[in-house]
């Protein structure tokens, strides 16, 4: 390899000038690359610390001097990177050859940067070996005789050859010769990489450190890790992953033994901060149909020393609506215990009450529910449990009493992203609630479901087209038999933006109208990002509520569409949205909507 101080132009260069930059007005920068490579160009565009610098307004000349001596190096490392092992690189500053320049004597301005490439030939592996192998080792495609010499192939052989010794048990698998050779006149590079995967270990205990609140006991039956089991460094993420998840924790590092234990079993350290055990927030919400929503909680992550969790939730919804709706108003709490039965299933306990004067009832309730929640892994979920909800309503029918057993369970698999601001993947939601009718009720069930879909186009992702699907039934029990809370309504921004809350349910043969059996609920969203921090909205939402257990058996429909805008913050974006109704006959005019996170 070669760093020369100067470079002829190339007959064959092609040359790529950033005359334009944002902040560069006085500084311009182009790059020369011997047979235009638009591949290689992009590398070294990615690498060039002068090209940020003046990206970001900086033109001071000793900034950029010390920038241009260290692009020398950044700039070889990235043609290595891609198989070029005998690059000539120049780079000139006004004319002068930046590895000359001294840092104490940097000229007043510079008007130019012109950086000049050379890659020199493409190398190609000759011999590639790792050896021993584990069995079912996969090593990367490209890590084979006559295909490119790429460092980072390299590097992706030798770490699955060493991981999957790991996955079979062997922890202290190392390298214990490397040999690369690299032949100039035949553009070859040789690769011979011995392993020792030494023996097969299994866990051992797990040491915590650094916590001083909660119990190391409990660290331990909450992290689960299978002590006496054959290693496997899976294990190892699970079990960090189960501590980090309690909330307990600021930070959450587990690390192996350096030596095994003479009996083959491996030790691993946790390394914990503890997190301040309490939290208070709030949170705010205002729309012109729903008015002002007040929301605040209040949180304890350590309760009795085992990462136990307590939270009270209070809100209060539709603020200044006058006469057009009453507000709401409910205060919850929360009793969680994670590693409870083990290490994957957490204990909670519920109690709530609410009141709601809904446009279609009026109800004061009163739940407790009990149960388990288990986490399959990091995208799925689900919960079981037992709970008795009592709730005095009024609404056409009459003034009613209910009181029911529950049995919900709910299962969730999100697979977005960003779980605030998505641009691919899916997120589903399902609830089950059979439910028994000790008073004013019969004996039925609840089902609701909630899926949502997210593609982004475009080389940025700039464009997102996001999909919504609601639907629910109440099966078992007569309309004028299920306790309001269980019905389905629709309007407002969690159905239909720009029709009134709740404004769409059923009418009875007797006039009477309160909530539907059944709901169908669609929308859809294109975002468009115009900016770093703006996103501009278009979006559609359709709404069907039916008397029936089945959507479309004899429903009512509504629809609204709008536009909105996005500002994105370090919390997630800031939503804007202006709808208005554009079918059904529940509502008129323009509505706003203002939040956090996207609509869905």
């Amino acid at each position: 390899m070669k760093i020369r101080q100067s470079i002829c132009l190339f007959a064959s260069a092609f040359s790529l000038l950033f005359s334009s930059l944002p902040g560069a007005a006085q500084t311009k920068i182009g790059l020369s690359v011997k047979g235009g490579n638009d591949d290689l160009r992009e590398e070294i565009i990615a690498v060039l610390s002068t090209r940020s610098l003046l990206v970001e307004g900086e033109t001071d000349p000793q900034g950029l001097v010390a920038a241009a001596q260290a692009d020398y190096r950044r700039i070889v490392a990235a043609l290595f990177g891609e198989g070029y092992y005998g690059p000539v690189v120049s780079i000139r500053l006004d004319g002068r050859e930046a590895s000359e320049m001294s840092p104490f004597a940097v000229p007043a301005q510079v008007g130019r940067i012109n950086v000049l490439v050379d890659p020199g030939p493409l190398f190609r592996f000759g011999r590639a070996e790792i050896a021993p192998l584990a069995p079912r080792t996969e090593l990367p495609p490209g890590f084979r005789t006559g295909e490119p010499a790429k460092v980072p192939v390299i590097e992706e052989a030798g770490t699955a050859a060493v991981d999957r010794w790991r996955e079979l048990g062997f922890a202290k698998t190392e390298a214990t010769s490397q040999r690369i050779t690299a032949s100039h006149p035949a553009r070859r590079l040789d690769v011979s990489v011995g392993l020792n995967p030494g023996r097969k270990l299994r866990f051992g205990r797990l040491i915590p450190t650094g916590n001083a609140r909660v119990r190391s006991d409990r660290i331990i039956e909450i992290a689960g890790l299978p002590t006496g089991e054959t290693f496997h460094p899976d294990e190892v993420d699970k079990a960090s992953t189960r501590l980090q998840r309690t909330g307990a924790f600021r930070s959450v590092t587990l690390s192996e033994k350096l030596v095994a234990n003479p009996d083959g079993t491996l030790d691993i350290n946790a390394e914990l901060v503890e997190a301040q055990r309490r939290r208070l927030g709030v949170g705010a919400e205002l729309t012109t149909l729903e008015g002002a929503t007040l929301s605040a909680f209040w949180l304890h992550r350590n309760l009795f020393g085992g990462a136990e969790r307590l939270r009270f939730d209070g809100e209060i919804k539709n603020i200044g609506l006058g006469d057009e709706n009453g507000v709401d108003y409910s205060l919850s709490v929360l009793y969680g215990r994670p590693g409870t039965f083990n290490a994957d299933t957490d204990l909670y306990i519920r109690a709530a009450i609410e009141h709601e004067d809904e446009p279609l009832y009026l109800s004061q309730s009163f739940e407790i529910e009990g149960g388990v929640t288990r986490i399959v892994n990091e995208e799925y979920e689900f919960q079981a449990g037992l709970g008795l909800l009592y709730s005095h309503t009024e609404d056409d029918i009459g003034i009613r009493d209910f009181t029911l057993l529950t049995l919900p369970f709910s299962g969730t698999l999100d697979r977005r992203d960003n779980e605030l601001d998505a641009k691919n993947g899916y997120f589903l939601n399902v609830d089950f609630t059979p439910f028994v009718g000790i008073s004013g009720s019969g004996n039925g069930a609840r089902i609701y479901a909630d899926a949502r879909g997210y593609r982004s186009f475009g080389a940025s992702e700039n464009i997102t087209l996001a999909g919504r699907l609601q639907l629910g039934s109440v099966v078992g029990t007569d309309v004028t038999e299920t306790v309001p809370d269980f019905l389905f309504y629709s309007g407002g921004g969690g159905t239909v933006r720009g029709q009134p809350y709740q404004s769409l349910g059923v009418t009875l043969p007797g006039g009477e109208e309160i909530g539907g059996r059944s709901f169908f609920g669609a929308s859809v969203e294109l975002r468009g990002q115009v900016s770093e921090k703006i996103q501009v909205v278009g979006f559609y939402d359709f709404g069907l509520v039916s008397a029936e257990s089945w959507p479309g058996q004899e429903g009512e429909s509504h629809a609204g569409a709008g536009l909105g805008i996005r500002y994105q913050t370090g919390l997630g974006p800031i939503r804007l949205d202006v709808a208005t109704p554009v079918g059904g006959d529940t509502g008129g005019g323009v509505e706003l909507y203002i939040g956090i996170g996207q609509a869905f």
